[in-house]
């Protein structure tokens, strides 16, 4: 569960798969007017059985050295063969999967695919030979709840195996600046704790209409779930591509009443371009800061609140890459066709390594992940975190310095600054100090590296 800050429009409606039978075929809908609490033990009972207990080993580099720990998380089943639905954060970086069904039966599952913008991943379940089919629950749509409207989160708070709490949907269209790149959030009052992550969001009917991702630390009144149609959207890609593709245009959107800033665009429709990336295909097509885009590839593009934006991100995430698409654009009192070639996003976060005996990890620079450091530097290497007591930390090195060099050898990727760590530790009887050239906040410095002194073994 995230919950250092708070941060799903939707992507429209794929098919969902008809496997098997679903639990909600054990049970009969309550008729008429019934007692509430039958409502609730009628929609509980439908999904609880398909709600799993999530236990991964993952490999933390936050501490200066890589090492194993161990977290823990929720999901639900949502398809008889055993595919699972949880979050991004529970399972990333994680070399041991293990779930707990209701049943009591344990299973070891395999990552088929995650995506970092929508904090969603899919598992597999590696079922025995014996085992035919699980428990499942349905996705519902999320475009039909309401403000008031009753939930279930449902889920393993604090690693106590499942429970459910109760509340209602607060908010159908949240927007979360900085968590809300492709999609906007339900908010809900349902108490969600760390360990509910990757649980499901139950509607009285008894279907999946979310996916529990941020909460408060201690449980509370204020929790957001990814709606189950950005869901289905991004499963159906996980499913077959083992990944979402996002395309890249670079351009920075803002809302023509953009209420924050107090800045209020002529026009009645459209979308304001705030700014292009470097180098990206946005700015290429000579695209402009305070252009008003109204259409894409002929379909119209309003953004009137900061509510709409996500929507309209990702619809330009979803064009094809390396395909020229169109945009519409109203400059001063011109309108003009521009047309833009968007990339594939690609990764979203660098590669971590483990410099043993230097007591630091370092990551590659990432122009999502690390934007500041990006700017500095398009390409490289940084320390990523330093261990206390060490020789990275005796030698003065901190976390965010960009390494430019290692003595004689130039560093321009993590592959480079592998084989010089190997090198040097592997001669650390000949030689054991090194000179590092970083650049720390846009100035360049010197910095010798002692490591005679094994810390791991002190």
């Amino acid at each position: 569960m995230r919950f250092a800050h708070f941060g799903a429009m939707l992507l429209g409606m794929a098919a969902w798969p008809a496997l098997a039978p679903a639990v909600d075929s054990l049970v009969e809908a309550p008729p008429g007017v019934v007692d509430f609490r039958q409502t609730v033990r009628f929609a509980k009972d439908r999904v609880f059985p398909a709600v799993v207990f999530v236990r991964c080993i993952r490999e933390d580099f936050d501490m200066g050295k890589k090492q194993a720990q161990a977290v823990s998380g929720s999901g639900v089943l949502v398809s008889a063969r055993g595919e699972l639905l949880t979050n991004w954060h529970v399972v990333d970086k994680a070399v041991e999967i293990r779930c707990l069904l209701s049943s009591g039966d344990a299973y070891p599952a395999k990552l088929l695919g995650s995506d970092k913008d929508t904090d969603l991943a899919l598992l597999q379940l590696e079922l025995p030979p014996r085992v035919h089919e699980v428990p499942f629950a349905r996705l519902g749509d999320s475009t039909r709840l309401v403000e008031g409207d009753f939930v279930m989160a449902m889920g393993a708070p604090w690693g106590m195996s499942r429970s459910v709490s109760i509340g209602i949907i607060a908010c159908t269209r949240r927007y979360l600046p900085e968590s809300s790149e492709y999609s906007l959030w339900l908010q809900t009052d349902c108490a969600i704790s760390p360990g509910n992550s990757g649980g499901p969001l139950v509607n009285t009917e008894g279907e999946v209409v979310g996916i529990n991702t941020r909460g408060a630390m201690m449980g509370g009144d204020m929790a957001f779930a990814v709606p189950a149609n950005t869901v289905r959207f991004i499963v159906e890609q996980l499913r077959t591509e083992h990944a979402v593709k996002w395309s890249w245009t670079g351009l920075q959107l803002q809302p023509l009443h953009d209420f924050d800033r107090n800045m209020y665009f002529a026009g009645s429709n459209g979308v304001v371009v705030a700014g292009t990336d470097v180098e990206s295909p946005a700015r290429h097509a000579g695209i402009l800061p305070r252009d008003r885009i109204v259409a894409i590839n002929g379909v119209a593009a309003d953004a009137l609140t900061e509510e709409d934006l996500p929507d309209i991100r990702a619809r330009l995430g979803r064009l094809a890459t390396g395909e020229a698409a169109a945009l519409t654009v109203v400059r001063g009192a011109e309108q003009l066709e521009i047309p833009i070639t968007p990339r594939d996003k690609g990764k979203v976060e660098g590669e971590e390594y483990d410099c043993t005996r230097w007591d630091m990890t370092v990551k590659s620079i990432n122009q999502f992940d690390n934007p500041n450091l990006y700017f500095h530097r398009p390409q490289g290497v940084f320390v990523y975190s330093v261990k206390h007591p060490g020789n990275a930390f005796n030698a003065g090195l901190r976390s965010q310095d960009i390494i430019l060099r290692i003595d004689d050898e130039q560093i321009t990727a993590l592959d480079d600054l592998k084989t010089t760590h190997r090198t040097r530790v592997d001669e650390v009887d000949q030689r054991h100090k090194s000179v590092m050239t970083v650049l720390r906040n846009g100035l360049m410095r010197q910095v010798v590296l002692d490591y005679q002194r094994e810390y791991d073994r002190d």
